[in-house]
């Protein structure tokens, strides 16, 4: 039987080629990630903050539900009328207590004014240690932070959760499978996913969300 090696392409063309298949679809994505930041108020960007906090280990559809279900209460509800709301909808609704002392250091210290905060870093790795490092901003790390700054407009973040991640070892990018757990092991595997991207001549960004909907089957995030 005569086996004709190209009916098997290598791993990277296949993903270049899924890439032309879906490039629009994810360029419209990340458009409608750029004019959020404009579009949006200090409340709004709050809002995409607290979803962030809510889809971790929850998965993006739950963090969505959980927050419509406490959008009207978002500013002025107590820790317990969170959770009450939370619970109808939502795996962990202890987490109400991450969105009450985000909301009142917020308030508090920089007086709610989040865009303005945000756009004070010129170094996009500081702005991202601020919002993962800041002990008062709770259930957010790295990833976290990396998803928030993106869906609200910002560029230049990976979103290394375990669908990205794995599709990194896959490839041989990366030498473990488990998603990175410290700041040093998280700026690596960015770094090295910045290098594959290049390698494969993929915007960077545009990467990060190609492997996510190779795993999931979505163009969400």
């Amino acid at each position: 039987m005569v086996i004709y090696l190209d009916t098997f392409p290598d791993p990277c063309e296949r993903l270049k080629s899924s890439y032309v298949q879906k490039k629009d679809s994810i360029k419209a994505r990340l458009g409608d990630f750029e004019t959020l930041f404009n579009t949006l108020d200090d409340t709004g960007v709050f809002e995409e903050l607290v979803f962030c906090i809510l889809t971790s280990n929850a998965g993006a559809a739950m963090g969505m539900r959980a927050v419509e279900a406490i959008r009207d209460i978002l500013l002025e509800g107590t820790e317990q009328e969170l959770h009450a709301a939370l619970k109808r909808s939502y795996r962990y609704p202890g987490h109400a207590s991450y969105i009450v002392v985000t909301r009142e250091f917020l308030m508090g210290e920089h007086d709610f004014k989040i865009k303005e905060l945000l756009l004070s870093y010129d170094d996009p790795v500081e702005r991202r240690d601020f919002l993962a490092q800041t002990k008062s901003i709770k259930g957010i790390g790295y990833k976290q932070a990396s998803h928030f700054l993106r869906n609200v407009g910002f560029r230049g973040y990976a979103i290394l959760d375990k669908h990205v991640v794995l599709s990194l070892y896959e490839f041989g990018v990366i030498d473990d499978p488990r998603p990175p757990t410290s700041r040093k092991r998280y700026l690596e595997v960015e770094h090295r996913l910045r290098g594959f991207a290049a390698r494969l001549g993929i915007d960077f960004d545009e990467m990060d969300l190609l492997l996510w909907s190779e795993k999931t089957g979505k163009i969400l995030k």
